[in-house]
């Protein structure tokens, strides 16, 4: 489809607007529908950009797209005006058994022809001076994080924002996180993360993703002095809510790797679901109906997918390209026979 096609794009979150700055920088008339935009999980997120940190395995495809989408995101930061934060991940095993975690990561990585750094106790000191003792680590310079709401805030500057869809577009484009609309919504289910914010005299250089005891948990410095402590996951059917348990999880096994905790201000506790796929690879293409595309299910990726997502999407638009690994008509039979978009 030429520019100037009225795109309606249902979602106003992360991937949603996202989509829809691309669409209008390709002259296309777009508006964004959404009664709560950047409510939704974006308002949540972290925002690691970190394809080889998250990757695990079987999701081997997350890590080429990761790095794909890793790699436009200082520009749409700079169009944007958003800080990027560019000091990389620091990943670390709190005991021997946890260490074991981090080098299980590292010989992936190594397997994918990916570079990360094994760090012995005084690595991980040196790498983070405020660390409590560990028995090791890697170091991925390569990545990054972002503020969501910020990026949020900048895009939303950006689109035009409307409650209800327009009966005249011509295409739309469903980005609706969790909740997709009939008949695409089995492609997706909700998986509950809890996030805690804090204020903090002493806070890491750089993201910081962390094993204790077997328990997962990431820190991500701001840059204001700020924290963002999560993650749990959970799949569940009742609202999100945040949980004495998951707190208390997320607190104690930071408490243990960041001692300097014990000093900092609650500021912000949140609980978003975060829109997963049975294959953990997001919806991006035709949905089976015409004049539908989806741009949805990126569970934990959604930040770092986005710019990839925005790409995907207007190119579909363009030509009809479609990136297998995402297409939504792998689930055969869980997308409607019909027009290609």
């Amino acid at each position: 489809m030429a520019g100037g096609t009225r795109v309606d794009v249902l979602g106003a979150g992360i991937v949603g607007l996202t989509v829809a700055e691309e669409l209008g920088r390709r002259g296309h008339d777009v508006v964004v529908v959404d009664p709560r935009p950047a409510g939704g999980a974006s308002y949540a997120a972290a925002g690691m950009l970190s394809p080889a940190a998250e990757v695990w395995h079987g999701e081997e495809e997350v890590l080429r797209l990761g790095l794909a989408s890793l790699a436009r995101w200082p520009e749409l930061a700079a169009r944007l005006g958003v800080a990027l934060r560019a000091t990389g991940t620091l990943l670390v095993g709190h005991d021997a058994g946890d260490l074991q975690q981090v080098e299980r990561q590292v010989a992936l990585l190594h397997r994918h022809g990916h570079a990360a750094e094994l760090l012995g106790r005084a690595g991980v000191r040196s790498a983070e001076p405020s660390l409590a003792r560990a028995a090791g680590g890697a170091l991925l310079p390569a990545e990054a994080s972002v503020d969501p709401r910020a990026v949020c805030r900048a895009l939303l500057q950006r689109v035009v924002l409307r409650e209800t869809p327009r009966p005249d577009a011509e295409v739309r484009v469903v980005a609706t996180g969790s909740s997709l609309p009939e008949p695409w919504t089995g492609l997706v289910s909700g998986v509950r993360g809890e996030i805690l914010r804090l204020r903090s005299d002493d806070p890491p250089r750089r993201t910081v993703r962390g094993w204790v005891g077997g328990e997962a948990v990431y820190l991500v410095p701001r840059g204001d002095d700020r924290v963002v402590l999560g993650a749990t996951s959970e799949a569940h059917a009742a609202p999100p809510v945040v949980t004495a348990g998951g707190a208390l999880r997320l607190l104690a096994a930071a408490r243990t790797l960041w001692p300097a905790l014990d000093r900092a201000e609650l500021v912000e506790a949140t609980a978003r679901d975060r829109p997963a796929t049975v294959d953990g690879l997001p919806l991006v293409g035709p949905s089976g109906v015409a004049g539908v595309v989806l741009a949805a299910g990126h569970y934990r990726h959604g930040v770092l997918l986005a710019p990839l997502t925005a790409q995907l999407v207007a190119d579909h638009l363009a030509t009809g390209a479609v990136e297998a690994a995402v297409d939504p008509r792998r689930f055969a039979g869980a997308v409607p026979e019909g027009a290609a978009r």
